[in-house]
């Protein structure tokens, strides 16, 4: 009877966590305030399997600083623990030549990295490493949120240590309604370091309903303003 009402335990909390099969989100996109154009995010889930693409597009007066569109692609599993990327891209459609990816080799515990027709090897992946788009969206896929959270965040060309301070992030208005939130952010030591900001809404499943990146004086910021998302 004990190991019953157990496994039903286990079952009702899984349940409590079911992450998402399919999402499409759209963010408008601010630089400096200025909106900048818009990003598309989409995830498909197929058994055990992920698939997360986001397309950063400019549009308007300041198409001109990125006359292309930005894809970055994450591949992987799904865990009891949350996402594990296993192939990360970042591509211009400007610049193909700038193609970047990481294949993260889970069992040897390295990473792969291709750029500019050079190829590389960076040992020391650890448990729980996430790359740039991953980490956005963990947040729905862990079985609970992290207090203080660290981690490794593979690019598609270096790997490097990330440390977020969890915090009342208020309530967040958007165009789909006001949301409480809770604020993710990278503590950082070096004025130099990339600046990133999460705030999630947990009565939508943790998920991602503003991001903000401060890096080389330029604030970027993602605003969510439109959710299809399929259990």
């Amino acid at each position: 009877m004990l190991k019953t009402f157990l496994l039903f335990a286990s079952l009702l909390a899984a349940a409590a966590h079911a992450a998402p099969q399919r999402m499409e989100l759209a963010y408008d996109l601010y630089r400096n305030g200025q909106k900048l154009g818009q990003v598309n995010d989409a995830y498909v889930q197929k058994g055990r399997r992920y698939t997360l693409t986001s397309d950063m597009r400019a549009t308007g007066p300041l198409k001109m600083l990125w006359p292309g569109s930005i894809r970055l692609q994450s591949t992987g599993g799904v865990t009891p623990q949350g996402l594990r990327p296993e192939r990360f891209q970042h591509a211009r459609s400007d610049a193909p030549e700038k193609t970047a990816t990481a294949s993260l080799d889970w069992t040897a515990r390295n990473i792969a990295y291709r750029y500019k027709g050079e190829t590389w090897t960076t040992p020391g992946l650890k448990a729980g490493a996430q790359d740039p788009l991953s980490q956005l969206y963990q947040f729905m896929f862990a079985p609970r949120l992290p207090e203080d959270y660290a981690l490794q965040v593979v690019s598609g060309r270096d790997l490097k240590d990330y440390r977020y301070a969890r915090r009342d992030g208020g309530a967040l208005a958007t165009s789909l309604g006001t949301f409480a939130t809770q604020q993710y952010s990278r503590i950082v030591n070096d004025p130099h370091d990339k600046a990133v900001t999460v705030w999630i809404a947990p009565a939508r499943g943790n998920l991602p309903v503003r991001i903000r990146v401060v890096e080389d004086g330029v604030t970027l910021e993602q605003r969510l303003v439109r959710a299809t998302i399929q259990d």
